[in-house]
């Protein structure tokens, strides 16, 4: 049964993404837990933690490994968390004197929070192709129509005349912004978690930094101190998605105001009416509103997951299984809504 509108049967062919949904799924989840132990066997056995055979073990276990997905699901509900579930199923893998050596030294937080970061990195990578996608055909929009005159309103009232590119300007401009900020998490923002039971990395000793800089080259995310209780920099990225979906909302209302009050805009490919068929529904734009101000309401919830008691909370990291993937989602549908529906505009503005 689905009952989010993301993944629904029908409802996801106008809310869903699955590209991005994807990036959510237990397989991926799953490969990049995989991802975080492999390359953990590699760097302990690199720095003298593990022997090579014990690593060379692991890694031919790993390989052969398919976890059973009903076994994952009982062992979540049990434990709160997959990976004591996961790595009992690893070590069934590996077998032999090896498989004590699966996991050694971290702990559930490093492979979930691990896990996620190489995904959301996946995910802002989409996002910046996306941006730069929509940014470009609104250039291109520009060009052709910039020049026509449209009226200019303020509080819902008209104002004076105004240049259709300056309209498209104010819908392009954050958008670029936005793909400046991309570039920065992509460059420094997707971390590596890898602290151990309490963030100490008690079990490496002396080999801890060396381990976790290694570990953090070979999954190509930053090597930083451990951050399991300090969670800014996921709210960060959902900071981001929650404005980008907002910027396209403000989009999305432009164009379904100019549609309501016609001859400004024209467009092609609008959704049909079951009672009127001539209407022609700006069904992309109104969805981009929609999308908005889902995630304008998701965000403030994922602000709550700051208050991370300790050293570790259940209760704030739950919440953050439960908001981020479905603002990931609304925004991946945001952006191919609104690339369509620039593609849409046949005609904006009046003649001069």
């Amino acid at each position: 049964m689905h009952f989010l509108a993301f993944d629904h049967a029908f409802l996801s062919g106008l809310l869903g993404d699955e590209d991005i949904a994807a990036l959510f799924t237990a397989e991926a989840d799953i490969a990049a837990m995989l991802a975080f132990e492999r390359a953990l066997a590699q760097a302990e056995a690199a720095h003298g933690v593990i022997t090579p055979e014990d690593a060379d073990a692991i890694l031919a276990g790993l390989a052969q490994a398919s976890p059973d997905l009903d076994a994952l699901k009982q062992g979540t509900a049990q434990d709160g968390v997959v990976i004591p579930a996961f790595v009992k199923q690893l070590r069934q893998a590996v077998g032999g004197k090896a498989a004590e050596k699966v996991h050694f030294g971290a702990t559930s937080q490093d492979v979930i929070d691990t896990s996620l970061m190489l995904r959301l990195k996946q995910l802002v990578t989409l996002v910046d192709q996306r941006l730069d996608t929509i940014s470009e055909r609104l250039q291109a929009l520009s060009d052709r129509q910039g020049g026509k005159r449209l009226m200019g309103h303020t509080r819902m009232q008209a104002a004076i005349p105004i240049t259709v590119a300056a309209r498209i300007a104010s819908w392009r401009q954050p958008l670029d912004l936005y793909r400046l900020e991309a570039a920065d998490l992509l460059a420094h923002g997707f971390a590596l978690q890898f602290g151990g039971a309490a963030g100490t990395l008690e079990k490496l000793g002396d080999k801890a930094g060396a381990v976790r800089a290694d570990l953090a080259r070979r999954l190509e995310l930053e090597d930083v101190p451990q951050w399991q209780s300090q969670r800014s920099r996921l709210v960060k990225i959902g900071d981001l998605l929650a404005r980008i979906s907002g910027s396209l909302g403000k989009m999305g209302q432009d164009v379904a105001l100019l549609a309501e009050m016609g001859g400004e805009i024209k467009l092609s490919g609008g959704g049909g009416s079951s009672a009127m068929p001539h209407k022609q529904n700006p069904v992309a734009a109104e969805v981009l509103v929609s999308l908005a101000r889902f995630n304008a309401l998701q965000i403030g919830g994922l602000y709550q997951s700051l208050v991370h008691e300790q050293e570790r909370s259940g209760a704030a990291w739950t919440l953050e299984w439960l908001l981020l993937p479905q603002m990931a989602v609304a925004t991946g549908a945001a952006l191919r809504l609104a690339a369509e529906l620039v593609t849409s505009i046949q005609s904006l503005g009046q003649e001069s």
